[in-house]
């Protein structure tokens, strides 16, 4: 069974850095791509972060780039995003998510698996 576990979460100032991990397991190949998305409630599910692993580049929102980066590790099927000069907005449950082996990856795209979530709170 394929799972997908995230850790990492926590409290923290505006201004301040946190890494959440999201580590894979129960799956024989990489992964097409690997995902990190967040979501508040009452709002939609926003996508985040991309990596797509064939082409070993990232895909990033304009609302987290330059603030947020992906860093996988394909053979492990994980993969974590560091998140510097948080905002109270960047308050959410954030997700990992992923596609199967050859796969298309797109935000708009339903994943094949996700994660439980992890709560970020940013106090301002």
């Amino acid at each position: 069974q394929v799972q997908l576990e995230e850790s990492g979460g926590g409290s923290v100032q505006a201004g301040g850095s946190l890494r959440v991990s999201c580590a894979g397991s129960g799956y024989s190949k990489s992964f097409a791509c690997m995902a990190w998305f967040r979501q508040v409630p009452g709002k939609e599910r926003e996508g985040l972060a991309i990596w797509y692993t064939a082409l070993e580049r990232a895909w990033y929102a304009d609302s987290v780039k330059g603030r947020f980066t992906i860093s996988p590790d394909a053979a492990k099927n994980t993969a974590n995003l560091q998140m510097n000069n948080l905002k109270a907005d960047d308050t959410a449950t954030y997700y990992c998510a992923a596609r199967d082996f050859g796969e298309s990856c797109s935000v708009y795209r339903n994943f094949d698996y996700w994660g439980h979530g992890t709560q970020v709170t940013v106090s301002s």
